[in-house]
Order: C-alpha cells, then structure tokens, then sequence
C-alpha cells in the first residue's frame, strides 16, 4: 500500500497586493526528487494532489490546512535514496497560481505492510487482540526482524459503530485513537476497558532500519463494545440458624455468608424451599445489600431449605449457594 507523508500548511487569504481573496483557492500540491548530488531537481516537480478550493474546508485542522499524500509502492521503488522534495502552491485561475511555497525534504524507508484485520475476544477481565504478522514491506520486499507492534485505542459514540465500520471517518469520537501500549508479539491483552463502551482499536508494526523505527499505517480497524455477561461467584459458607419462637413471638429463621468480593456486585437474593432439591420461592423482593437476613415468615414443626445467589450491576446472577436446611421446631408451652 506504501506510505504516506503528511503536509501541514497555511492558505493565505490575500494577494500580493493586499486584497482579500473573493474565494478560497485551489490547493496543489507538488512532488519532486533530488540529483545525484543532494541539490533539488527542479525540473522533477510535477503536481500529484489537487484540492479544489471549495473541499479546501475539509482539510483544515484549527488554522492550518493537513493534507496526507499516498506514495504507492512502486513510487517507492523508483524514488533515488528514498527521498522526495514537496512545494505547495495555491491556484485562483487557470492563469493565476501562487509562487511555490518553500521545499520540505522526506526521507523514507519502506515500512511494514500495513496489517489487514485484527481479532478481538472479549474475556471478563480483558479485551483479547490478536492478529496476523506481515511478512512484507510495502514494496512487496521481504520483512526485516519486527522490534515491536504498537496499540492504538480510541473511543466513539455507540450509536456510529454501525456507519464506523463501513467508513472509519463516519465515526462520532468521544477521545481519538492514542497510542496504549506496546506488544512484542502479534497478541495484545487490554485489561483497562470498561463494559458497554464502544472501543476503536488498531495496530501498526514497527521494525528498525539502520536505528530508526520505521512505523507501519494503521491497521484495519476492529470496534467492539464488550457487554458484561459474566456473574459473579456463588456466595460461600451459607448458614442458617432456627430461633424458636413463643405464645406471643414468632420463630425466625437467621441466615449469613461470605462477603462477595467482585467490585460491580449489586447484591443478594435468597430462596427458601421445602424440598431439599428445588431451589423454590424468591423471598428478597429487593436486593440484599449486605450478606445476612432474618426471615420470620416461617411456621412451627417445618423444615426449610435455603439458598442465596450474588448479583451483579448488569443484572448477572450467580450460580446459588450450597443449599442448607433449617427445622423449626414447635414452641414450648
């Protein structure tokens, strides 16, 4: 795919004589190589881009106009020493152009064939990236040792994911796609997302040519809004203790466990049965914020069975508890 270089410029809005532009003008821009000796070779320049002044709007970054101009691979293989010279210029009419503005020299080296897909899997704790390694250069030459790949993350509204994906550049960002980490292998675990935020991720390769790093495009993107789907564990070490009631107070059933410990815990929900293999009725309407009940709607001469479960803020229940019984007994008269 080869590279690319980014220019970064102003347009003016005046003439020469002062006066103000009536529109905004054409923008072209040139590309030319050097001699043999280093000197600039005027004669190589020729315009490869052409903004017309209306689009010019388009390209602007806060006062200043950016501009990415594609060098294809076989550019590359006919460019001398891996080096080009650009000049910008702006064109009110056929016959009217500005002077060429300064020249600005590129050195380039072939980079890393841009990586075309990543796999992304989320696990509770992690979003999982893998990916394949290139095996070229964008020149199509065979790839040097690869030093390192770098991930870049940004985040976008949940509702252009769809348009995202067809068109990156249709995306709504809330924070733009930054450098998180580097990976030595073609493998990533990101371990700092939050659930249901929609996630851009790409990878660029990076090898090192004659002590440079030399980065890669960006990859294909992947966007992915992990969803919480994971319950909490089974509250551990049950325990139910019968309180035996009188003529005038009625038996009680007092229950406590573990604490769970996972930080998006919401609570608790208890079940009470009378056969010892069913987990039976939900007793707790409401959530138990904390891991103890009383349940005093239970009656003389039975027994009870009662398991609790733990559940989460994205409504996730866990497996229930180890089941234990309770027998009330009669009061004494």
């Amino acid at each position: 795919m080869g590279n690319a270089v980014q220019l970064t410029f102003t347009v003016p809005v005046k003439t020469v004589s002062g006066e103000r532009l009536s529109e905004a003008p054409a923008i072209e821009i040139l590309r030319g190589q050097i001699k043999s000796d280093g000197s600039t070779d005027a004669k190589s320049f020729r315009t490869v881009e052409t903004i017309p002044g209306e689009l010019a709007g388009d390209y602007r970054v806060a006062d200043k106009v950016q501009i990415l101009n594609r060098i294809s691979p076989e550019e590359e293989r006919g460019t001398p020493g891996g080096v080009l010279v650009y000049r910008v210029r702006t064109r009110a009419s056929r016959k009217r152009a500005s002077a060429d503005s300064n020249s600005v020299t590129i050195h380039f080296r072939p980079a890393p064939d841009r990586i075309p897909a990543i796999h992304a899997e989320v696990t509770e704790s992690a979003i999982e990236l893998s990916w394949s390694a290139p095996t070229r250069t964008s020149t199509g030459d065979p790839l040097p040792a690869i030093s390192e790949y770098r991930v870049y993350r940004g985040e976008i509204e949940p509702g252009s994911a769809d348009a995202a994906a067809k068109e990156l550049a249709q995306a709504k960002w809330k924070s733009p796609l930054a450098f998180l980490a580097s990976a030595p292998a073609n493998r990533y675990r990101d371990a700092t997302f939050d659930f249901d935020k929609t996630y851009v991720y790409t990878v660029r390769t990076v090898i090192s040519e004659d002590g440079n790093a030399v980065e890669s495009g960006e990859s294909a993107p992947v966007i992915i809004t992990p969803r919480d789907t994971y319950p909490p564990a089974a509250p551990q070490q049950l325990v139910a203790v019968a309180i035996v009631g009188s003529p005038t107070n009625a038996s009680e059933v007092d229950l406590s466990w573990s604490i769970n410990t996972e930080p998006d815990l919401a609570g608790y929900r208890l079940y009470r049965s009378e056969q010892p293999e069913a987990r039976g009725q939900l007793i707790t309407p409401d959530v138990l914020l904390s891991p103890a009940y009383r349940d005093m709607s239970v009656e003389p001469g039975h027994r009870y069975w009662y398991t609790v479960t733990a559940v989460d803020r994205s409504g996730n229940e866990s497996a229930p508890s180890a089941p234990v019984a309770a027998d009330v007994a009669q009061p004494s008269s």
